[in-house]
């Protein structure tokens, strides 16, 4: 039996696929946020305000591998008597963003037309 005409496994492809679709947007979502400076919660609540919430078990372990292959710079500092590690995009970052975000318009346009064309062919 395929996973298609087998319901119990319906949530469970769905739950997966979106987790991979997730995956992709965060880090260029989370680029895109730190071309401003955040500390870990901030970021995590800015990405909240505009829709998009992000657990900490995965924001951390995003900044510390987005850091490693240079793409944010990080320091820390007191605030509030209370040592925040803040974040921000590295040169690197901003042309990795760029990329990406005109990769990411790319793959838009072309995931619009395929559903606008397949649209159509319902239609006619």
């Amino acid at each position: 039996m395929n996973a298609i005409s087998n319901p119990s496994s319906e949530p469970q492809n769905f739950d997966s696929l979106r987790l991979e679709l997730r995956r992709g947007c965060l880090i260029v979502a989370v680029l895109a946020q730190l071309r401003v400076e955040h500390y870990g919660y901030t970021l995590r609540k800015a990405l909240a305000d505009q829709g998009l919430a992000i657990e900490e078990s995965t924001l951390y372990p995003l900044l510390r591998r987005l850091e490693t292959q240079g793409l944010l710079t990080s320091q820390w500092r007191e605030e509030d008597k209370r040592n925040k590690r803040f974040y921000k995009l590295s040169p690197a970052g901003e042309l990795i963003l760029t990329q990406l975000l005109a990769e990411w318009n790319s793959i838009n346009d072309s995931v619009n037309n395929i559903l606008q064309h397949s649209k159509s062919e319902v239609i006619s």
